[in-house]
């Protein structure tokens, strides 16, 4: 199944570059790169088969609302649409010669982009995943695990003894809805990004960087006294050193998260890129022969992507949960160090 999204996607990439050279064009492997990765206000599946998503701005307080197929003529060229024009993946007012004004003071867009329509069928295809599951438990009660369930269940635990157990303690169940919830959505838009078509929905900067604040406040609003007490008065460390010390702390506890988020972020994208990179080759060189090569190299990267998926999952969920373990430890290395002098 795997070959056969890989064969697709790369039809879909000869087809791009098909219509570019009959037009006349020049193929640009960066424009096709930064056109499969990015955010978009259409769903481009494959050559001619898109789906234009709805438009939603809020102009100074006055909701507009329609299908961002409007931005385009019969060319498929762009133009301007009810005083909008759409310019580099961004809506603007449109200036009288129809132009983008580049002023957008005022104008909100909460319009469904790509991301956020891959986000919606993500989530869609959690609820029904552990619906399901959550069904069969209670159907099955007492009985071996069946379908969905016998699939997810070794991951769940998996989660519960060697993620949460292991790195919060005693405390664990508080958390484990969140560690669960992040895992498995990391994990599917992952998967659903390697699909023909798909989104670079953990892609983008701005999904994990609200990821990467929710385990933040989670860690934050958690700590106890000694998690407050390690930073403001860490034990150990001379008070005239305090004016240094508390600044650092407090900007470890931002950077931990800001390298979940660029972690994430980093390691996703960089593997549309590579794998987009080498069907670009075959374009570029403009030879057959460069073909299996460059097929072989993507088809190992595409399996590659598949580990790394599951492995940028497992790494978001096992740092949160070491964080909040480091939040709710109580500490007790006082009393065993008075205890060793003695």
């Amino acid at each position: 199944m795997k070959k056969l999204f890989i064969l697709l996607f790369s039809f879909l990439t000869i087809s791009v570059y098909a219509e570019a050279a009959a037009e006349g064009g020049e193929f640009r492997p960066g424009d096709m790169i930064t056109h499969h990765i990015a955010d978009d206000y259409s769903w481009h599946f494959a050559d001619g088969v898109v789906l234009h998503l709805p438009v939603i701005l809020f102009d100074n307080g006055q909701p507009v609302v329609f299908s961002s197929s409007n931005f385009y003529n019969e060319n498929h060229e762009l133009v301007p649409y009810k005083g909008y024009v759409l310019e580099h993946g961004h809506i603007y007012r449109a200036t009288p010669e129809g132009e983008a004004s580049h002023d957008k003071a005022g104008l909100i867009d909460i319009s469904i982009t790509k991301n956020v329509a891959s986000m919606f069928v993500s989530v869609a295809l959690l609820f029904f995943v552990f619906f399901s599951i959550a069904a069969s438990y209670k159907k099955n009660a007492g009985k071996a695990p069946r379908g969905l369930q016998s699939f997810f269940e070794p991951l769940i635990v998996f989660i519960r003894d060697d993620i949460a157990k292991a790195n919060i303690g005693p405390k664990y169940e508080r958390y484990m809805p969140y560690l669960l919830t992040i895992f498995f959505f990391i994990w599917f838009n992952n998967l659903l990004g390697l699909m023909p078509g798909g989104a670079n929905l953990t892609g983008n900067i701005a999904v994990t960087l609200v990821l990467a604040a929710m385990t933040l406040l989670i860690t934050v609003f958690s700590g106890n006294k000694n998690y407050w007490k390690h930073i403001f008065a860490t034990p150990g460390v001379p008070t005239w050193l305090a004016p240094i010390m508390i600044p650092v702390e407090l900007i470890g506890i931002l950077t931990k998260p800001f390298s979940l988020m660029v972690r994430l972020f980093a390691n996703i994208t960089a593997g549309h890129i590579i794998i987009l990179s080498l069907f670009s080759l075959i374009f570029i060189f403009q030879s057959i022969a460069v073909g299996p090569l460059s097929v072989a190299f993507a088809t190992f990267m595409n399996f590659l992507e598949l580990f790394v998926a599951l492995l940028q999952a497992y790494i978001f969920t096992l740092l949160s949960a070491m964080y909040f373990g480091g939040a709710v430890e109580e500490h007790h290395h006082e009393e065993h160090a008075h205890g060793e002098a003695h």
